[in-house]
């Protein structure tokens, strides 16, 4: 054997190496990225913490070069206050130094509206805890991977609304599909046209699947009314 011809390196005590220090920089990388958005997140917090910005006039802060703009929250520090009208929630918008505060400011002034309007106009944290799937579908609606989709706050809080039916609607049909596969016939390999899987193992996550989105519906029903 020739000396050098194997491709694994050897630290100093002559124990292969085979990529482990390739996969340290990797996660020391990934644990930097975290520290630093820890950090941003903390001093974006002390510096917005007990401002309640206006909904239709957002507030503009400075964080580590970045610019941040946000509607809501509470004036309240700490504990578990709501602010007045239980509007204890911030949205922020995050845009490099150079980016228009009035653009930023357009943006989340739209997406704060829409919220409001389908939280009931109760922006605090419990009921958004409990509605995070609205939450979700309306960033969806708002912006896909940095580009802005659409910043009227009614037309994002009526395609929110719309999705939210359609897939409701669609996973009660694959419900009642799924327990049409199970009483019908009396065979069992008619359920697995649903995507596999065994018929009770299928027919119960469907009814669980049903009957959450019913819950949701009765939600957005509430709110509708309120």
């Amino acid at each position: 054997m020739k000396a050098g011809s194997s491709s694994t390196t050897s630290d100093n005590n002559g124990t292969p190496d085979n990529g482990n220090s390739s996969n340290d920089n990797a996660t020391t990388a990934a644990q930097s990225v975290e520290q630093l958005r820890a950090s941003f997140e903390r001093q974006l917090q002390s510096k917005i913490g007990g401002i309640a910005a206006n909904p239709q006039a957002a507030e503009v802060v400075t964080v580590l070069g970045k610019t941040a703009v946000f509607c809501g929250g509470s004036a309240q520090r700490g504990g578990d206050g709501q602010g007045q009208g239980g509007a204890d929630v911030r949205v922020v918008h995050i845009g490099p130094t150079g980016e228009s505060e009035l653009l930023l400011a357009h943006l989340t002034e739209g997406m704060y509206e829409a919220l409001s309007q389908l939280m009931g106009g109760a922006t605090d944290r419990n009921m958004i805890l409990d509605n995070l799937e609205l939450v979700f579908l309306l960033i969806d609606e708002h912006c896909d991977g940095g580009i802005i989709l659409e910043t009227d706050a009614h037309k994002l809080a009526s395609s929110v609304l719309l999705r939210d039916e359609q897939e409701s609607r669609m996973g009660g049909e694959m419900g009642m599909d799924g327990q049409m596969g199970q009483g019908g016939g009396g065979g069992q390999g008619q359920p697995v046209q649903q995507g596999g899987g065994g018929p009770m193992g299928m027919g119960g996550d469907m009814t669980i699947a049903q009957a959450l989105m019913q819950a949701r519906n009765q939600i957005i029903s509430n709110l509708s009314q309120s």
